[in-house]
């Protein structure tokens, strides 16, 4: 696993042996990114269920000006806390060991961009769109990573775009 472009193209990041985390392919987050590269330049991402991190440290590499890396698993944030160390980040990457709903009830942050890549069959995409309303502006985009393109069903929010990549698929919403 490497960081695709940007300021740490190419620095490999440490990973998970085994199946015990499914971190978003090089590819997928390449073609993600792809999609944000205009939009991440200067901005507050969120990465929601943080896992290895790459996703925060690919929105880094790429001009967002902070980004938060959450999970609620301590091998992640040992990984996380790994990987923030191997390139070089300091406190514009801010690792947080906590339960991501608990986050989004208690931060006052509000994010530009969120990156939300839960356990896929644990019904969390359910639990945590309605707590965005109260972490999001206007403007922010939303990405959510599943297994199969989803539908939600808010008030707050609309779906915006949908993309698949083999096996990745992006669901990507904005506020109403």
């Amino acid at each position: 696993m490497r960081i695709v472009a940007g300021k740490y193209k190419g620095r490999n990041l440490l990973s998970f042996e085994g199946e015990k985390i499914r971190p978003t392919s090089d590819k997928a987050r390449e073609s993600l990114f792809n999609i944000l590269q205009f939009e991440i330049v200067g901005k507050t991402f969120l990465d929601l269920f943080a896992g290895t991190g790459a996703v925060g440290f690919e929105a880094l590499s790429r001009g967002a000006s902070k980004v938060y890396l959450i999970d609620y698993a301590k091998d992640s944030i040992a990984l996380i806390n790994k990987n923030k160390q191997k390139l070089g980040i300091g406190q514009e990457a801010v690792v947080e060991f906590i339960d991501a709903l608990e986050f989004l009830k208690r931060t006052k942050e509000k994010f530009d961009i969120i990156f939300i890549d839960p356990p896929y069959k644990e019904g969390y995409y359910e639990k945590v769109i309605p707590l965005l309303a109260e972490v999001t502006n206007e403007q922010s985009l939303i990405i959510l990573e599943s297994e199969t393109l989803l539908e939600i069903n808010s008030e707050d929010f609309k779906i915006v775009d949908k993309r698949k990549y083999g096996r990745t698929k992006f669901t990507f919403i904005k506020k109403v």
